[in-house]
C-alpha cells in the first residue's frame, strides 16, 4: 500500500495549525483584579474648583478647558454620553467668550464632534482653527484625522507629507492609520511598534494608554493573539479600569478560546459601572454563538434601550445598520439608515452597508453596482469583503466569491465565531 507523503505532511499542517489556533492565550489570575466593582469618580477637587467658576453668563474662559476635559474623562470611565454632550456644551460656550487662543477651542470641540460622529461639524472647526494660522502641525493632525473619517482619502494624504516626521509620534500614528487603511498591516504594526517606543521613553500615561490598547488590537488582526493580551494587560497595569481594554480580553476569550462563560463574566464586570451600548452587542454576539436566544434577546433590548437616548445622535449609526440587517421585517429601516450614513460619510464602510441594506431589499444590481464603484479595491477591511462576497454570490459571480472566501477564512478571529460561519457558509 502507497502512502502519499503529502497528505500526511498536510495533514500534520492542518492539525498544528488548529492547535496554534486554539492556543490559550489567558488566564483569569491575569485580570481578576482588575475585574473588581470599582466606583466610577464623576467628580474630583479638580472638576470642582474650576466648574465652581463657570456661571450661566461666565467669561471665566481659563475654567472651560479644564471642566470640559474632566467631562471627557468621565465619559471615558462610565460611557454616559450626557457628559460628553456636557463636553460639547462647554466647549461651544468657550468658542462664544474666546478672544485669545480660540483657535484651541475649535480644536477641542471638533473632537468633541469625532466623538460624536458629527464629522461634517468638526471639519468645520477644524478649518476655523487652522485659518487662524497658529499652531501648524496640531491643526494638520486634527484636519488629517477628520479627512480620514470622512473618506477623504487624497487630502488626508497630502496632509500627512505635510507633517511628515519619522521621529514625531503624532506622525507615527498616523501613519500606522494610513497603512491600515492601505491594507499593509505589517506596515501599519511597524509605526505602531515605533510609536509605543516613543511614549515608552515619555512616561507620558495618556500616551501609554492609547498606544498600548491600540497596538492589542492590530496584533490581534495579524494573529498575533499573545501579544494583544499582554498589551490589553499593560493598558489595565495603567489604568485598572479601562473598559476598552477589559472588552480587548473578553474578545480574545470568545474569538480566540471559545471560553464564551469567561468572556461574558468579563462583560458583566464592566456593565456594572460603564454603561456602553457596545457591550451590549457583544453579549448578544456571544448569546448567539451559544444558541442562548433569551440572553441574545435581553441583550438586543438593552442596547436599543440605551442608544434610543436623543443624546447618542449619530454614533451608533453602523451598529443600529447592523442590527436592523439581522432582523426581517427591518430592510427599509436599514435602507434609510445607510442612507443616512452615506451623507453623513461617504467611505467605503458605509457604502459597503448601503450595498447590504440594498440586497436585503432585493435590490440586487444596485447592490453590485454600488460595490463595484465604491467598495472594491477602496478598502480592506474584512468586514467589507464579506459584503463584497454576499453581493457577487447573489449576482453569480462565483470566482470572485471563492477568491473572497479564502481571504475572509484567515480572519476568523477579528470577525468572530458567529460571522464565521456566514463565511463558511458562502
Amino acid at each position: 500500500m502507497r502512502i502519499n507523503i503529502f497528505y500526511i505532511l498536510l495533514s500534520i499542517l492542518i492539525i498544528g495549525c488548529d492547535r496554534q489556533s486554539k492556543e490559550i492565550v489567558s488566564s483569569p489570575g491575569d485580570y481578576n483584579k482588575y475585574l473588581a466593582v470599582q466606583e466610577t469618580r464623576t467628580t474630583s477637587p479638580y472638576f470642582e474648583l474650576w466648574n465652581s467658576k463657570i456661571t450661566a453668563d461666565s467669561v471665566e474662559l481659563p475654567s472651560f478647558g479644564p471642566v470640559a476635559g474632566q467631562y471627557n474623562s468621565f465619559f471615558e470611565s462610565t460611557g454616559d454620553v450626557e457628559y460628553l454632550k456636557k463636553a460639547e456644551k462647554t466647549l461651544e460656550k468657550a468658542v462664544e467668550v474666546a478672544n485669545i487662543d480660540k483657535d484651541k477651542y475649535y480644536r477641542s470641540l471638533a473632537r468633541n464632534y469625532i466623538s460624536q460622529h458629527r464629522f461634517k461639524e468638526a471639519l468645520v472647526y477644524a478649518d476655523s482653527a487652522s485659518y487662524l494660522g497658529k499652531d501648524l502641525p496640531e491643526n494638520q493632525h486634527l484636519l488629517f484625522d477628520v479627512h480620514m473619517e470622512l473618506g477623504h482619502y487624497i487630502k488626508a494624504d497630502s496632509l500627512q507629507k505635510l507633517f511628515a516626521d519619522p521621529y514625531d509620534f503624532n506622525y507615527m500614528i498616523r501613519a500606522a492609520k494610513w497603512n491600515d487603511y492601505k491594507g499593509d498591516l505589517d506596515r501599519t504594526i511597524m509605526f505602531m511598534e515605533k510609536a509605543r517606543q516613543k511614549a515608552e521613553e515619555s512616561k507620558n500615561r495618556s500616551l501609554l494608554l492609547w498606544v498600548y490598547s491600540n497596538i492589542a488590537d492590530y496584533y490581534g488582526h495579524a494573529g498575533r493573539i499573545k501579544e494583544s493580551y499582554d498589551h490589553y494587560l499593560k493598558t489595565l497595569e495603567i489604568d485598572p479600569a479601562n473598559s476598552y481594554a477589559k472588552k480587548g480580553i473578553a474578545w480574545i476569550l470568545f474569538s480566540h478560546e471559545d471560553n464564551t462563560e469567561e468572556a461574558l463574566r468579563i462583560l458583566d464586570s464592566i456593565l456594572v459601572s460603564h454603561q456602553s451600548p457596545d457591550l451590549y452587542l457583544l453579549k448578544a454576539e456571544i448569546a448567539e454563538s451559544n444558541g442562548n436566544s433569551k440572553l441574545k434577546n435581553e441583550s438586543l433590548d438593552n442596547y436599543i434601550k440605551l442608544t434610543s437616548k436623543p443624546e447618542y445622535g449619530e454614533m451608533y449609526n453602523a451598529h443600529n445598520l447592523k442590527v436592523y440587517l439581522a432582523e426581517n421585517g427591518n430592510e427599509q429601516k436599514a435602507l434609510q439608515l445607510a442612507r443616512k450614513e452615506i451623507a453623513n460619510r461617504a467611505t467605503p464602510e458605509t457604502y459597503q452597508m448601503l450595498a447590504l441594506a440594498e440586497l436585503e431589499n432585493g435590490n440586487k444590481a444596485e447592490a453590485l453596482q454600488i460595490i463595484e464603484n465604491n467598495v472594491a479595491g477602496k478598502t480592506f477591511e474584512p468586514e467589507a469583503q464579506l459584503a463584497m462576497a454576499k453581493v457577487y454570490k447573489a449576482n453569480n459571480r462565483k470566482s470572485e466569491v471563492e477568491r473572497l472566501k479564502g481571504e475572509l477564512l484567515e480572519a476568523k478571529f477579528e470577525l468572530g465565531p458567529v460571522t464565521y460561519k456566514e463565511i463558511q457558509a458562502l
